[in-house]
């Protein structure tokens, strides 16, 4: 019988994996025994709310569990820089059997903060743009490139991150809203692609989730008192979520969009 953590002897590449969730993510494969591939925009980018100087420290956290792990930099919104990370990735640790589309945000296009104006008919026309770019495009470009590879082994895993914002109609961060809708729909369209390939193409929707970047940009109210259920998210909730979908034991679940929030909404 399969164990939940039975990744030995797999390559995993997570996008935006230098800190936060993405990072959170990448160590739990590492610790079920994949090697991994460790994904950001620039070395840096994990200073950027205080999570590690660079890229190396999460580089390093999954080499002492005993893994292989690289770093792989490069824009995922850029058809060449994606060519070019999963060449990287597979030429350091072999051919990829795991993907996890973790970058994304809700960016402007001047980095570091969320558009202003953020609704539907006020936000402006470079930040539509970044917005549905670092979240629909980058997930659409990762998988293109990735799904080649293991359409010809015949073997994979896809697993695309959405959100439970895209879940009922908002107006702040409507744009972000509507890219993850997008990558549920094309998470499901791409499973039934890859459906006779035996790749499996699943997503899913975090609700709010304890990040450095999360605490630094929301006024959150006490949560004293809540059930396990009513309080905000830990990192591990979803990175468990993950594992399962990356592992054997999820090996005729494909098409679906897992909603991690504690019950608070329903897709």
């Amino acid at each position: 019988m399969p164990l939940l953590g039975d990744l030995a002897g797999l390559v995993a590449l997570v996008t935006g994996s230098s800190r936060g969730l993405g990072r959170s993510y990448a160590l739990r494969l590492a610790a079920a025994g994949a090697d991994v591939a460790v994904h950001d925009i620039t070395a840096n980018k994990s200073a950027e709310f205080g999570e590690a100087d660079t890229i190396a420290a999460t580089v390093e956290e999954i080499a002492a569990m005993g893994r292989r792990a690289v770093a792989v930099l490069g824009d995922v919104t850029d058809p060449d820089a994606v060519a070019r990370i999963i060449a990287e990735t597979e030429a350091a640790l072999g051919p990829l059997n795991i993907l996890v589309n973790n970058a994304g945000g809700d960016i402007a296009a001047v980095g570091g903060r969320r558009p202003e104006p953020n609704d539907c008919v006020g936000i402006r026309p470079e930040d539509i743009r970044a917005v549905l770019d670092r979240n629909l495009l980058s997930t659409i470009l990762c998988c293109r490139a990735a799904a080649p590879g293991m359409i010809e082994r015949r073997g994979g895993r896809i697993i695309n991150i959405s959100s439970m914002a895209g879940v009922m109609p908002v107006t702040e961060g409507a744009i972000y809203a509507t890219a993850k809708a997008g990558i549920a729909f094309f998470t499901r369209s791409l499973a039934l692609q890859l459906r006779p390939f035996d790749v499996n193409v699943n997503a899913v929707a975090p609700g709010p989730t304890w990040t450095a970047r999360f605490a630094a940009t929301r006024n959150v109210a006490s949560e004293e008192g809540k059930s396990r259920l009513q309080r905000i998210a830990q990192p591990d909730d979803l990175a468990g979520v993950v594992e399962f979908l990356a592992g054997p034991l999820s090996r005729h679940v494909s098409g679906q969009v897992v909603a991690v929030n504690g019950g608070a909404i329903t897709p």
